[in-house]
Parts: structure tokens; C-alpha cells; sequence
């Protein structure tokens, strides 16, 4: 086998790898050092399981509804901190909201079945343009 030449000059070093801009520090809760979200989503999950015991009964539908609403408002506050802060964005479960109070007031008023859905999907969309924007403006 022959031998390969080698060049004498200094080693080729590669080039270092570029460096991500590094990402603001997750924002605290102006209560941080209690962990009230989590405690929050835990309340919501145990009202959850105490509900669907007793999901024959009224009692028990009000304590699913509170749970779904009690574990849902922790995350929420976790992805509107976030979100305005320019940490990460949530831009599709922040206008999710509105799309589903929407609905649910276009239900209870009585409104034609296919009313409700378009009507949802235009706040969706249009709650989805204006979190971005609002993103793009903190990050």
C-alpha cells in the first residue's frame, strides 16, 4: 500500500458550530415560590375523579365541570405567561378560548346548527393571527 502524503502546515481545525441565540428563562408566577398552578391542576384532576364516580348524579356533573374548569385555568395561565413574555408561543390554545366561549353562547342562544362551527373556526383563525402577532411583538 502506498503512503499518503500528509500536508505539514498547522491542522485544520473545523469550523466551530454555530451557537443557537440562547432562549429567555421560563417567566415566574408573580406567586412563584407557591406552586399555585400545580396545585391548581391537581385540585382539577381529583374534582375530575370525584366527578366520574358520581356522573349519575348532579352533584357529579358539577364537580366534572369544575374540574375540567379548575385544571384547565392552570394551564392556561402557564401558556398566557409564556406566550407574552415571548418565551414560546400558544397561539392556537390561546385563541382556542374564544372560539370555544363563542360557541358555547351560539349554542345556549339557540343558533342554527352550521352557524356554530363556521362561527368558531372565524374567531379560531382570527384569534390565532392576532396571538402571533402579539408573539412576534415579545420575541
Amino acid at each position: 500500500m502506498g503512503r499518503r502524503s500528509r500536508k505539514r502546515g498547522g491542522a485544520v481545525r473545523p469550523a466551530p458550530a454555530p451557537v443557537a441565540p440562547r432562549r429567555a428563562e421560563r417567566p415566574q408566577a408573580p406567586w412563584h415560590p407557591v406552586p399555585l398552578v400545580e396545585l391548581s391542576v391537581l385540585t382539577g384532576l381529583v374534582l375530575l375523579a370525584w366527578g366520574l364516580l358520581r356522573i349519575d348524579d348532579d352533584g357529579g356533573r358539577i364537580l366534572l365541570v369544575c374540574g375540567m374548569a379548575l385544571a384547565s385555568l392552570g394551564g392556561l395561565d402557564t401558556a398566557l405567561r409564556e406566550h407574552f413574555s415571548g418565551y414560546r408561543s400558544h397561539a392556537v390554545l390561546l385563541a382556542a378560548l374564544p372560539a370555544v366561549v363563542v360557541a358555547g353562547v351560539l349554542f345556549f342562544a339557540g343558533a342554527p346548527w352550521v352557524a356554530i362551527p363556521i362561527a368558531a373556526v372565524a374567531v379560531l383563525a382570527g384569534g390565532v393571527v392576532l396571538a402571533r402577532r402579539a408573539f412576534r411583538r415579545r420575541g
